[in-house]
């Protein structure tokens, strides 16, 4: 386990998350909990994200992101944009001065990039409100359940910023351009239905079902082999920048290793 920052699993409660494994280590349950709080996002939460995702069993093949209360994420803490800041944390402002502005957001992102991970499937359930770092970090993930008062919002740019936590690249591939541009300019609300109908959402569900729907979706996944399973993700999320006939190339690839595996010849 990293030994920085957030690392330590007695600050991940601290931050505002819990983290638990499934007995048989197949499943992590990753746990937002701090719902007086809306699930306000701050750096020490993303330490402690990004230590997780370093800290999981090779065990593990789904995780779960769930959240305790009526929202989601209500998005990064609102200490964040006053003069005083988060106390302990760089203020916004001042990534601007000096050199390591670049490397300290880096950081920030790591808590987002590790949800995809070819090793692993990961599924947010998602209730309420998921405004800005809480709509991109359900955008982390694989797949996204909501319940049927779910709320999306990218708002930074109209405080003057962009979505910087790794959630344009997955907006862009769910929704394309245009419709991305059009919620992270507006900034305005996406719901339950709208959410399904282009793709940001695999299905809507009433909020008491949203938990037990998100672990009966782990567990159809992890019925196949966790190889073919593997093989399978890697193939979808490369054809995005494949044409055709590499597409068609990667699928062969994939399908003889796979043959090889099950006629037990090894690499």
């Amino acid at each position: 386990m990293n030994s920085g920052p957030g690392a330590d699993p007695s600050e991940w409660g601290e931050a505002g998350l819990r983290l638990e494994l499934a007995e048989d280590g197949a499943v992590a349950t990753v746990t937002l909990c701090r719902p007086e709080r809306r699930n306000a996002q701050s750096p020490a939460l993303w330490r402690s994200l990004a230590a997780v995702g370093r800290s999981l069993p090779g065990t593990v093949r789904a995780v779960l992101l769930l959240a305790e209360g009526k929202s989601f994420s209500a998005g990064l803490d609102r200490a964040a944009f006053t003069p005083e800041g988060i106390p302990g944390e760089r203020g916004l402002l001042d990534l601007a001065k000096g050199e390591e502005g670049d490397q300290v957001i880096a950081g920030y992102q790591q808590a987002f990039t590790w949800w995809r991970r070819p090793d692993l499937v990961s599924i947010a359930a998602v209730q309420g409100h998921a405004v800005g770092a809480g709509f991109q970090l359900a955008l982390a993930c694989d797949l996204r359940l909501v319940s049927r008062d779910v709320q999306f919002a990218m708002r930074e740019t109209a405080l003057g910023l962009v979505p910087d936590l790794a959630g344009t690249k997955p907006l862009v591939d769910l929704v394309g351009p245009a419709r991305a541009l059009e919620i992270c300019g507006t900034g305005r609300w996406v719901g339950a239905d709208e959410a399904v109908r282009i793709g940001l959402a695999n299905a809507a569900l009433p909020a008491d079902e949203l938990h037990a729907a998100a672990a009966d979706l782990a567990g159809a996944l992890l019925a196949a082999p966790r190889d073919a399973l593997v093989e399978t993700k890697a193939l979808l999320q490369g054809a995005g920048g494949r044409d055709y006939d590499e597409q068609r190339a990667a699928e062969r690839a994939a399908q003889l290793r796979r043959l090889r595996d099950l006629a037990g010849l090894g690499e």
